[in-house]
């Protein structure tokens, strides 16, 4: 190297005067050595941001909003980052061909203020002029060491962007593909359920997701999970209502079907209810009466036209009535034939607890008391009479029960 080349090299890497220790041979040769792993090292990690999802995401998008104002902050970063790193690996370069020659007094100074002094140029733009220095250049002048840290500070600081604008619009693509997926269903699609309520929301549903993925498109670092989460809970739901009209259109004959056997059974309970009423009323004095009937037959009958149109919410409404009203109807007309029947029983009961006590009168040698005798027959008549009274044979009964005990205390 000239004179003078050497000197305005100098004057350009040193804003003062400053002190490099020598290196010996070895070392300064192992230090370029290690200089260079270090940079291919760097090099690598810098092609893989620039390569990363999160970097070609900001940098090929118009982005908005926070992800705009944060990529133009980290795009300015990242040029100058690797402005720094140009001039960085070009020192390293000089270095290591310094190390592969000879290496006399004048290179190895040479080379060791390569490796320990600021031998790393790089623009930083004149400071305010408030602030600015009269012989203020504009340029930094770092060493090797100086310059790995500034970039390693950067580095961190665009990483944190791009990784985040990755994890943010990875984590909101997927809850939006989910939403996408529980609208995907050909039924919902072609809206064949005629529930105008549903093709609305399922409408809306379409536009705000159309609108969340385009403003994760543009402003990932502005996304929010929690919108998209609420709008897949929106999609599962009507998911679910089109699943339910679904469940209603396929199996409507069945259940309709269902009904009407349900419905018969309820008018033959009712009939029943009323001969046993007959029957019953012939025997005993006081029989409340049955309750009214109301046959579903004609709402059955009403749901025909709503199958025949397709109107499957208003026939899942009418069905899920009908399922609620036709078995209580059923099982009220059930629950009447068997009260009216208890009564039968009833006076059966009294009949055989009559009986019961005459034997044990007779246990107890009262078989001649004329009292009892009496009272037994007074209360056998109110029994084995039609129709029987009972409340007045059931007191009857306990007054022949309690003579009877009576009868064997005094004994």
């Amino acid at each position: 190297m000239s004179a003078r080349r050497e000197q305005a090299w100098r004057g350009s890497a040193h804003d003062g005067p400053a002190h490099v220790t020598a290196l010996s041979k070895q070392q300064a040769t192992e230090a370029a050595r290690a200089a260079a792993s270090e940079r291919d090292a760097i090099q690598a990690n810098l092609l893989d941001l620039d390569g990363s999802f999160g970097k070609r995401l900001l940098a090929g998008s118009q982005l908005t909003g926070a992800s705009r104002q944060r990529w133009d902050t980290a795009s300015a970063a990242l040029s100058a980052l690797w402005d720094l790193y140009s001039t960085y690996s070009g020192v390293i370069d000089r270095a290591g061909e310094f190390a592969a020659g000879r290496l006399g007094p004048r290179e190895l100074t040479e080379l060791s203020e390569l490796l320990t002094g600021p031998s790393v140029q790089v623009a930083r733009g004149p400071a305010p002029l408030a602030r600015r220095d009269l012989a203020d250049t504009g340029l930094d002048r770092l060493t090797l060491a100086t310059a790995r840290a500034r970039m390693r500070d950067e580095y961190q600081q665009i990483t944190e962007v791009v990784t985040t604008a990755e994890q943010v619009w990875t984590l909101v693509a997927g809850r939006l593909d989910a939403v996408a997926g529980a609208l995907a269903g050909p039924v919902l699609d072609s809206g064949q359920l005629g529930d105008q309520v549903l093709g609305s929301e399922v409408s809306e549903i379409r536009a705000e997701l159309d609108r969340q993925r385009a403003a994760l498109n543009t402003d990932p670092l502005g996304a929010q999970a929690a919108d998209a989460d609420r709008l897949a809970d929106r999609a599962r739901a009507a998911g679910a209502r089109a699943a339910e009209l679904v469940k209603v259109r396929d199996g409507a004959r069945q259940r309709i079907a269902a009904l009407r056997a349900t419905a018969d059974s309820a008018r033959t309970a009712y009939t029943q209810a009323q001969d046993a009423y007959q029957r019953v009323t012939a025997k005993i004095a006081v029989v409340p009466p049955l309750p009214g009937f109301t046959d579903p037959a004609p709402r059955i009958a009403a749901l025909e036209p709503l199958l025949a149109s397709g109107n499957w919410p208003a026939l899942s409404a009418a069905l899920a009535e009908l399922e609620r009203d036709t078995p209580s109807v059923l099982e009220k007309c059930l629950e009447s034939e068997r009260a009216v029947v208890s009564l039968l029983s009833q006076r059966d009961e009294l009949r055989g607890l009559l009986d019961a006590y005459k034997a044990k009168a007779a246990r107890l040698g009262a078989a001649e008391d004329s009292g009892l005798a009496r009272l037994y027959d007074q209360t056998r008549e109110l029994l084995w009479t039609s129709p029987c009274d009972l409340t007045v044979a059931s007191a009857a009964v306990t007054s022949y029960q309690q003579a009877v005990l009576a009868f064997g205390g005094h004994r």
